[in-house]
């Protein structure tokens, strides 16, 4: 997917300096010179180019009064599919992604008990037949804030 100019303004912004409104795509718009409606289907393209993931707040669950972990599974590789299935239809599901390790599918939980996070990993196992969920709760947190700068990186042929 080639990125002009524009596009690589507005993923820049978007890392950086959001704006909280009621129309935050009309006023990153006007940062960029833009409509909100270009604004909104350069979004839209990037997002179907695979460029952006997901756009959306980062809060922190644990002063939202959250309880969450990180869990590992060992799941057979022919039941993969069927078990992502059952743990993803959790709302309360965050990530679930597979590794090339013994405890092969990996996922997040946050609840608003540690009772409901309990409710749910036992519904797993019940559900999927496997028994074994690691639980690893963090005992510190650690805060990445990653940004890349687009402004900075070429086009796969070489041009910026």
């Amino acid at each position: 997917m080639q990125l002009d100019s524009k596009d690589r303004e507005l993923l820049n912004l978007i890392q950086t300096a959001f704006p909280v409104s009621p129309t935050p795509y009309a006023d990153l718009g006007h940062a960029l010179g833009m409509s909100e409606d270009e604004v909104l289907a350069r979004l839209a393209r990037l997002k179907e180019g695979k460029v952006i993931r997901r756009l959306g707040g980062i809060f922190d669950s644990r002063r939202l009064g959250y309880k969450g972990t990180l869990c590992a599974m060992r799941v057979p590789e022919e039941r993969v599919d069927e078990v992502a299935e059952v743990v993803n239809s959790y709302l309360e599901v965050t990530h679930n992604y597979l590794r090339d390790h013994s405890y092969n599918m990996w996922f997040t939980a946050l609840a608003l008990s540690e009772d409901r996070l309990q409710e749910i990993l036992d519904e797993i196992k019940t559900r999927t037949g496997i028994e074994e969920i690691i639980t690893l709760p963090a005992r510190k947190i650690y805060k990445i804030e990653v940004k890349f700068n687009v402004s900075e990186v070429q086009d796969a042929d070489g041009r910026d």
